[in-house]
């Protein structure tokens, strides 16, 4: 195991698979999409981690219509916001938002307001003040738009962010936006973030007195 320390302004923060784990909901519901079209289940659940869900369908069904991808995610998100059952924090998500609850932080996730609402609620973690959802946004990640919003909204530029990531797609916008990342979890771990951590239990917070907060990780 080795230790790292990286220094930064603000933090931008993913949501699932980052600081909630709502991989159950999102396997039932894509499960069930990729059945009523045809598609193999388990094929479909590797594209669809870090996107928005018109982005994943446009993936997986290149020749349809992007109105009725549009039509189908409205539908999937209402049923993600009904669906809470099995979610719950990343390890160490409470101890974390805690420990940044007074540092320039946002969450930018690839969910729209209701359902961030929802899962950060059910996992009982605190919404960050400034956060960018699924409506604030143009393109879906990898598209670094959402990233490039948080860090303006906070008031810092690119190199001064660290983006907090778990999936291809978000570690791509973050690499995108010009900022450094920490990738969380196993779908992170092959895709060469600037550190590593199995959860958040690894990362240590630090205000300097400078203003600047140091992350002291115990990378996998």
């Amino acid at each position: 195991m080795s230790a790292t320390v990286l220094t930064a302004s603000a933090l931008l923060l993913d949501m699932d698979g980052t600081l909630v784990n709502s991989d159950a909901v999102v396997e039932r519901c894509w499960r069930r999409w990729a059945l009523k079209h045809g598609l193999d289940p388990e094929a479909a659940l590797k594209v669809v981690h870090g996107r928005q869900g018109y982005a994943t369908m446009a993936v997986l069904l290149p020749d349809r219509p992007v109105e009725e991808n549009y039509a189908d995610n409205r539908v999937m998100l209402a049923e993600e916001t009904a669906d809470v059952d099995g979610v719950v924090p990343i390890g160490g998500a409470p101890a974390f938002m805690a420990a940044i609850a007074d540092l320039p932080h946002a969450l930018v996730t690839s969910a729209d307001s209701a359902l961030a609402a929802a899962r950060m609620g059910a996992a009982a973690l605190p919404m960050p003040a400034v956060r960018v959802t699924a409506e604030q946004v143009g393109a879906s990640k990898p598209d670094p738009e959402g990233f490039l919003k948080g860090a303006a909204e906070l008031g810092f530029g690119a190199a001064d962010c660290i983006v907090f990531e778990d999936s291809e797609a978000g570690i791509a916008a973050g690499r995108a936006a010009g900022m450094r990342v920490v990738g969380v979890g196993p779908r992170a771990a092959a895709l060469s973030p600037d550190a590593h951590v199995e959860d958040l239990t690894r990362i240590r917070v630090e205000a300097a007195e400078d203003g600047t907060i140091r992350l002291h990780i115990d990378e996998a």
